[in-house]
């Protein structure tokens, strides 16, 4: 029997009109200046398998690079979160035991009372997972404090089978490449890799240039517009 090779994508949908409003709406959204009163977060979210060595690496020398055994224990998960300001080069990576609603209500909540506590209202980007809502925060909070976190907060979900409008995963998937290469054993050395990168990251003040735009979809994406 022929084997043959199987490429895993994320396929878009054709002539969807719910898909294409939501894709504009987020696309003009990177297209405003920047609002000081009215900043724009991305974020987003991944699992980390966390994994001890059973025997110590080799050394790098000259001759030969680091050199890890095969073998490996697991030692449990965590949840890596991932909020991005693309038009002030700012990065936070938190990292959590789970990936619940509460995880993330109190993640958000935490940055409109540091970074954001003075700005009118937070412009939330983020998918559509089921954590993802005003709800949560009524499981995180007394009503009083959820009602006032909703009131400062607005929530643009990008569109299904559309993550790759999301900036913060973008940011996420380039953290991965560059922090995230070897085995990492327990939530603490975690948390400490993945808070150097955004510090580093942070320094440089490397912003994102996103540069398509509603009108190159109408052009590049035609197939997901329900033809007229």
């Amino acid at each position: 029997m022929n084997q043959r090779k199987i490429e895993y994508w994320v396929i878009p949908p054709k002539k969807n009109s719910e898909f294409v409003a939501v894709m504009e709406d987020i696309l003009d959204l990177y297209k405003q200046p920047y609002d000081e009163k009215y900043p724009v977060v991305c974020m987003d979210e991944q699992p980390a398998q966390l994994i001890n060595e059973v025997k110590i690496p080799i050394l790098e020398t000259k001759e030969h690079p680091k050199r890890i055994d095969y073998e490996y224990e697991r030692n449990g998960t965590a949840s890596i979160f991932m909020f991005a300001e693309a038009l002030k080069g700012w990065r936070k990576v938190e990292v959590r035991e789970h990936r619940k609603k509460v995880d993330w209500a109190v993640e958000v909540a935490s940055l409109l009372e540091t970074r954001y506590s003075n700005v009118k209202k937070l412009i939330l980007v983020c998918d559509n997972l089921n954590t993802h809502t005003k709800g949560a925060f009524y499981e995180a909070f007394e009503p009083e404090k959820a009602r006032e976190i909703i009131k400062r907060l607005e929530i643009r979900h990008t569109p299904k089978h559309g993550s790759w409008l999301n900036i913060a995963e973008n940011e996420l998937s380039s953290m991965t490449r560059q922090s995230l290469k070897f085995r990492i054993g327990t939530i603490e050395k975690l948390r400490k890799q993945v808070q150097d990168w955004a510090e580093a990251i942070n320094k440089e003040q490397r912003g994102v240039d996103w540069q398509f735009t509603t009108d190159d979809a109408r052009i590049k994406l035609k197939s997901l517009y329900p033809k007229i």
